[in-house]
């Protein structure tokens, strides 16, 4: 069985604030960030709703891809996101 890895955006209530992840595990990162156990940028902006993941079959990948992201504007994010999620959705509740 291959493991399987995440990148995804989180956003704040008022969808002000984007912030680019990669995990192993999407259920129990989402997890975290909402029950506030991650310290640092998600805990300080309060980015609690998943509005964006994709699968990477490495951890190599995922991380590649999390580097792009992260390097690319935030038009280039918000778009990402409207193409998967227009309503920007909190999309944990469907994990």
């Amino acid at each position: 069985m291959s493991k399987r890895f995440f990148v995804y955006i989180t956003t704040n209530p008022r969808k002000t604030v984007l912030y680019t992840g990669v995990t192993n595990n999407l259920q129990r990162r989402v997890y975290e960030h909402k029950n506030k156990l991650a310290p640092g940028f998600t805990v300080q902006y309060n980015t609690v709703d998943l509005v964006y993941y994709e699968v990477a079959e490495t951890a190599e990948a995922a991380i590649t891809r999390e580097k792009q992201l992260k390097a690319g504007s935030r038009q280039r994010k918000i778009e990402l996101i409207n193409n998967m999620n227009s309503t920007w959705q909190d999309l944990s509740t469907e994990l």
